[in-house]
């Protein structure tokens, strides 16, 4: 392990610590994923119809339940701003460390592309601006919110603090209007074909309730950036947990709430081809214009903080060395500018493909991959540091990261039967990676980089004991 690893190198990488407490954490959890309450989830009802979703649904549901409780724990054990990464990186080593958390890099990167185009889908549908366009929505979104986080983490987290509670708002605007608007027989409108398994329920049969899983994470995904603001978080190891947690409870609720209202009040035929479902829902109403406009707030929440959580995947990997070193340097409000900026580049260029499924494919792909790696490390590390110091430990234990293991392990081959090219192609993304860090970076770490002291401490324990 090589580079500099004096204070002067940390000290142009620092984070303002401090700046939340659980209720933010949670706040940025819940605001994460609200957008795939208001778009995105409905394309799995073309894969599996409503059944094959629901079931979906109900298996991701307790996949991501059981995650989060490992995650709980690692993240009371390890609190910096590395997250998945920094847990791999204590467990699996350096390599197993760099995949996931490039694997965490690549979702955090795509997933506010496919956010991007279903704002665009809500302005155009407003007609505001006269936009018929999207990309200019999409232009407008990265500058303006890019340029909120550069103001600093605590700005950025209470303004999407704000965000989030208006898109819970809206959430309960909608579920009022549509409940007026619900009948059982537009649950399963799609005729059934030939597929094994076969019904009204199941209309593509149980190979469809598999395709729909990459769509069903979409009411959950990105959830697990809640241990990136660890850093600067107040008391970590308590509050990290309980924001995590309090997250999850919310958005089981409201991703059960769309999923039966938005489908029962239009039809599963219908909305599986809208870009933005819950308006075309509610129909002409006055609601469904109260619900489009706070739509967009919804989906800016999650574009927002997925912006955080890759600039502080970014940072992480870069403070380290295993990204350029350059990427993680702050600027006085202690934001990390080009880990905000070259990322968000990067997502902009995709989001112009308008395609918003395929994106979201694409991110689900790698949020699987790095599920499996982070249940891997939480096993790991119960089987080879059981006296880790564990302020929070999860119920049930491997049993309970055993189980979430299994099904991310099958939501990853999902994304290829949904689009095996998408899903291709960021296996070659995420192999480009890799080779980036087996031919370079593996030999230029930073010794002095928190997730590398992590693992230096624990081997000389080791070595000790």
């Amino acid at each position: 392990m090589t580079g500099p690893t004096d204070d002067q190198y940390l000290e142009k990488r620092k984070l303002r610590t401090g700046a939340a407490g659980w209720v933010l954490l949670a706040g940025l959890g819940v605001s994460y994923v609200i957008s795939g309450d208001y778009s995105g989830w409905n394309f799995g009802l073309a894969e599996g119809g409503f059944g094959g979703l629901l079931l979906a649904a109900v298996v991701i549901a307790a996949m991501y339940f059981a995650m989060v409780l490992g995650m709980a724990e690692l993240s009371s054990a390890l609190p910096a701003a590395g997250g998945g990464y920094t847990f791999a990186r204590r467990a699996l080593g350096p390599w197993g460390g760099f995949a996931t958390g490039t694997a965490i890099l690549i979702e955090y990167a795509i997933a506010p592309a496919a956010i991007a185009t279903f704002i665009g889908a809500y302005v155009e549908s407003l007609g505001l601006f006269g936009i018929t366009d999207g990309w200019w929505v999409y232009l407008a979104a990265y500058v303006l919110f890019v340029g909120i986080h550069i103001g600093g983490v605590g700005e950025a987290l209470k303004a999407m603090f704000v965000i989030t509670a208006i898109a819970l708002t809206g959430l309960v605007v909608f579920a009022v209007a549509a409940a007026g608007r619900f009948d059982p027989a537009n649950l399963v409108d799609i005729a059934p074909t030939d597929a094994v398994g076969a019904s009204p329920f199941l209309p593509h049969g149980w190979l469809g309730v598999w395709a729909a899983v990459p769509f069903a994470i979409w009411f959950f995904l990105a959830l697990e950036g809640v241990p990136l603001a660890a850093e600067e978080a107040r008391e970590p190891e308590r509050n990290v947990p309980r924001g995590i947690l309090a997250a999850m409870l919310v958005l089981l609720v409201t991703g059960a709430t769309v999923l039966v209202l938005a489908t029962g009040a239009l039809g599963a035929q219908a909305l599986s081809e809208s870009g933005n479902p819950l308006v075309e829902a509610l129909g002409d109403s006055r609601a469904a214009v109260v619900v489009n406009y706070i739509g967009l707030a919804g989906l800016v929440a999650s574009f927002f903080s997925i912006i955080y959580a890759y600039s502080r995947q970014t940072f992480a990997l870069s403070r380290a060395g295993y990204l350029p070193r350059v990427l993680s340097v702050t600027n006085g409000r202690k934001a990390p500018v080009l880990a905000l900026l070259v990322p968000g580049a990067v997502g902009f260029g995709l989001s112009l493909t308008g395609q918003g499924d395929m994106l979201l494919n694409m991110a689900v792909f790698g949020a699987a991959l790095s599920y499996v790696l982070m249940m891997v490390s939480h096993i790991v590390l119960r089987r080879r540091a059981p006296g880790m110091a564990r302020p929070y430990r999860t119920p049930g234990g491997t049993v309970t990261t055993g189980f979430a293991l299994v099904v991310a392990v099958l939501a990853v081959v999902a994304t290829f039967l949904v689009d095996p090219i998408a899903a291709g192609a960021t296996l070659g993304a995420f192999a480009l990676f890799m080779l980036y860090f087996a031919l370079y970076s593996r030999h230029h770490l930073v010794a002095a980089a928190p997730d590398e002291e992590f693992a230096a401490l624990a081997e000389a324990e080791a070595e000790l004991t």
